[in-house]
């Protein structure tokens, strides 16, 4: 793919008595060719920055496409600046699957009310019943039972992450977990695997810049989008029977918790609380929060392995804080500030999403100088920020040191962007922390990992692909701790 030579721009100017009409566009980052590499665009971007500065204009195909860089921008943009720069621009992959709807596709009115329904619904959920924390702790036991089945032979632990990440959200979605061989299960977990598979492969690249082009050839996608069509029917049957049945003043789940809504609101042209929303909004669920929690618990144990000092001495703190008798807690992690130090350094290391999920502008927008015209594809480049050596000790390497104060206490730092900022942020960040510490801790609790090479022979560096960086393939073996 090619910056395409852009259209003249007239000179910058940043006296803000103009008229808006002259204002300029984003500065291009060339007015000849340069190709942006396909595997690691984020790295083209980061290194178009330190040239052009922090706002300008890449040329993905015909698509001019604004990148912001830097955590002041960012900030500028999604904070102060957070209603114009909150749409989201659809790739067609996105469009095709959500057909438009749910919470990650939505703008303006609608990514609204499902944001706050969905963050609201995610935080009480339980509404007097189980909590999210006890979800989690026991899917944990599940997971710690299925590992512990191995015993001294070598297994890829991807399949068992992302069964327990996914099973988390089924106790929300459908007020029940699944057994990991269960087949409405499997078929969920086959779509969420499918799904990202092609995503990340060349053809799912060509798919969001030329979609009716890729729709006519032949190939996996055809099946995938057949598979993605009945899990929508699927999602559909069950909404249906839970109508039927419906207690309105006690919703046991999360798609009854939108039924009530959807009997509130009722048939008026405003509400957003319809099917389509619904099943779209569960898969969006399903789909990110299973991939990105997953994906950041495997490069952890994959950093374990690497670094067996930093497991031992996280498998000490646990000894001294939570034992041997009983699970970890959220309450725990006030007192083990070095396994949060870690689980965030996983994180920030990770950079599990360089771009972001990419933003629409709302309207016509001045911002610092430039005009971004409405409908402009945004990237907020979170790299940039994530491996800022003005705002991190190490910026380059793995160190937990990047989250702790000179007396070892955990140091919180604006500039830890993983789950985005402003008006798009993640909805599942709480969720997400609160399985990234408890399935964290309670491996390491039990187990202690091992690689099938030496520790110095283990690449940890994620592999990209086109929507991130993902953890590359391993087997490990699990020793139980005494």
């Amino acid at each position: 793919m090619l910056l395409l030579p852009p259209p003249p721009l007239r000179l910058r100017h940043t006296d803000s008595t103009v008229d808006r009409s002259e204002i300029n566009s984003p500065p291009p980052v060339t007015h000849g060719q340069r190709a942006v590499d396909l595997k690691q665009p984020y790295r083209s971007y980061l290194e178009f920055s330190k040239k052009y500065g922090s706002v300008f204009t890449v040329w993905l195909g015909p698509k001019p496409v604004v990148v912001l860089a830097g955590y002041q921008t960012i900030k500028e943009a999604l904070v102060n600046q957070g209603e114009e720069f909150s749409g989201r621009y659809n790739y067609p992959m996105l469009k095709k699957v959500s057909k438009g709807y749910g919470l990650l596709a939505s703008s303006g009115k609608r990514c609204k009310d499902l944001r706050r329904f969905s963050i609201m619904t995610l935080k009480n959920f339980g509404m007097g019943r189980r909590s999210i924390e006890e979800r989690v702790q026991e899917e944990a036991r599940f997971l710690v039972k299925a590992f512990s089945e191995y015993g001294d032979s070598a297994f890829n632990p991807k399949l068992f992450l992302s069964n327990a990440v996914s099973n988390v959200i089924c106790s929300i979605v459908f007020g029940q977990r699944f057994e990991y061989k269960d087949q409405r299960f499997q078929f969920l977990q086959h779509g969420i695997d499918a799904y990202f598979s092609f995503i990340s492969s060349s053809k799912g690249q060509l798919y969001n810049i030329f979609p009716r082009l890729v729709q006519c050839l032949p190939g996996p996608h055809h099946e995938l989008f057949q598979h993605l069509q009945k899990i929508r029917e699927y999602l559909k049957l069950e909404a249906d029977q839970r109508m039927e049945n419906l207690d309105s003043n006690c919703p046991r789940d999360y798609i009854e918790a939108f039924l009530v809504r959807m009997k509130e609101q009722g048939d008026a042209a405003s509400n957003e609380f319809h099917y389509n929303n619904l099943l779209s909004s569960i898969w969006n669920l399903f789909s990110a929060g299973t991939e990105s929690t997953s994906s950041t618990l495997r490069q952890s144990l994959l950093l374990m392995m690497k670094y067996p000092h930093i497991q031992e001495r996280i498998q000490k703190e646990i000894d001294e804080v939570v034992g041997s008798s009983r699970m970890p807690s959220i309450q725990d992690r006030q007192n083990m500030p070095y396994t949060d130090a870690v689980i965030h350094e996983v994180q920030r290391s990770m950079d599990l999403t360089p771009t972001s999920v990419p933003h629409k502008m709302m309207t016509d927008t001045e911002f610092k100088g430039y005009c971004i015209p409405e409908g402009t594809m945004v990237l907020p480049l979170l790299t940039s920020v994530l491996l800022d050596p003005k705002l991190w000790k190490n910026p380059d390497g793995f160190d937990p040191e990047n989250f702790l104060d000179e007396k070892g206490r955990f140091k919180k730092n604006e500039a830890f962007l993983v789950f985005g900022l402003g008006k798009r942020a993640c909805v599942g960040e709480g969720l997400a922390r609160v399985e990234l510490f408890l399935f964290f801790s309670s491996l390491l609790q039990h187990f202690t990992f091992t690689g099938a090479q030496p520790p110095e022979e283990i690449n940890v560096t994620p592999a990209c692909c086109s929507f991130g960086r993902l953890p590359r393939v391993y087997d490990c073996y699990v020793k139980v701790r005494e």
